[in-house]
């Protein structure tokens, strides 16, 4: 009896030994992630007119390696995917005055082509074309093996990657999306991952928009009378509960970037490919690929930003004049002085 509780003792240790190295091994490897924001190749509706070049073959080949260059490429879909001919779920007088997006089915492959295997559907252009546009995004989607969520349909996903599992979710303060002004609920859909997975990516379409709406403001951002959410409060709120990742879009210009609880936040990433329909004036014509390095426990370890604008109605480009990292380099001091991050010239930052 004694020995095969010994032989039983010394069994457990092994395993949990194992186990234990095998969770050291994960924490000192690296991996990779590289962050856009709004992504809106064009729409054919009301009309072609408002759609690329070359049917938008080529649209990203400025940007592509930069976007092929990680082992997750993250961007949100500013609207839905869809060739066929169908109303919009709102009701236009002057469809040329209607800011409803529906790209054509093959422009999936464009998105596919660039690098993005990780996109966020919540936000309010993702039901413009009501559930037939919708399932027709997510159909495609599956096919083209690019994981996604935000909708209630789809508040949640995971992925199996390289040695990680990963969770991702996404949320907004639009019709048909995980509501980012549910905190209770939001916590609960991130705890719940958190049990789940190694790493968890929250992304969050919210704040208002526009230059007036560049800075943080740490409390609910209201636009056209709509609550936006308070984009800083959920950020920290969702790490709290386990989140490792948190991407923010939605305000159509650049906001600061944050190290919390060693986990990266971005709190807009700007209109990164909005083409044909976007006032692209000012600080909401440039906009930052952001790349950043975690370990195997969300842990941020560094970062580059690399600025591009937006040419021709909408065409992603590389900065030259690096004016987006400037803005955050800017905001960072404005906005989150006590930020133990720090950015240098040429776009690195780390954890200081």
């Amino acid at each position: 009896m004694r020995l095969l509780l010994k032989l039983f003792l010394f069994s457990s240790i092994s395993i949990m030994s194992q186990t234990n190295a095998e969770q050291e091994n994960i924490k000192e490897k690296s991996y990779s992630l590289t962050a856009v924001g709004d992504i809106m190749i064009g729409t054919n509706y009301p009309s072609e007119i408002y759609l690329p070049p070359n049917d938008g073959t080529g649209f990203f080949d400025s940007v592509t390696e930069i976007l092929n260059k990680s082992d997750i490429t993250f961007g949100n879909l500013e609207g839905v995917i869809m060739s066929e001919n169908i109303s919009p779920r709102k009701r236009c007088k002057k469809p040329e005055n209607c800011y409803v997006f529906k790209m054509p089915d093959n422009y999936v492959n464009h998105i596919k082509k660039a690098g993005f295997n990780l996109l966020s559907i919540a936000n309010n252009h993702i039901n413009d074309f009501g559930p037939k546009g919708v399932l027709n995004t997510t159909k495609l989607l599956d096919q083209s093996e690019i994981s996604y969520a935000g909708t209630l349909s789809n508040p949640t996903t995971i992925i199996n990657f390289k040695d990680l599992k990963i969770g991702f979710c996404a949320f907004s303060p639009n019709y048909g999306t995980v509501n980012v002004n549910d905190l209770k609920n939001a916590k609960k859909i991130v705890s719940d991952l958190n049990g789940k997975v190694d790493i968890v990516i929250v992304s969050f379409h919210a704040g208002g928009e526009g230059e007036n709406f560049q800075h943080i403001s740490n409390k609910n951002e209201i636009y056209l009378g709509e609550n936006r959410g308070n984009p800083y409060l959920f950020a920290r709120q969702m790490i709290d509960e386990g989140a490792d990742i948190i991407l923010g879009h939605g305000p159509h210009v650049t906001r600061a970037i944050d190290i919390y609880k060693n986990k990266f936040i971005a709190y807009s990433l700007g209109n990164f490919a909005t083409y044909g329909r976007f006032n692209l004036r000012g600080p909401k014509g440039i906009s930052p690929i952001v790349e950043i390095k975690f370990d195997g426990k969300g842990d941020f370890i560094s970062g580059k930003i690399t600025s591009i604008k937006l040419i021709n109605r909408g065409i992603p480009v590389i900065d030259n004049k690096n004016s987006a990292l400037k803005v955050i380099k800017d905001l960072v001091k404005e906005d989150l002085p006590n930020s133990t991050i720090k950015i240098s010239d040429n776009g690195e930052f780390f954890k200081d």
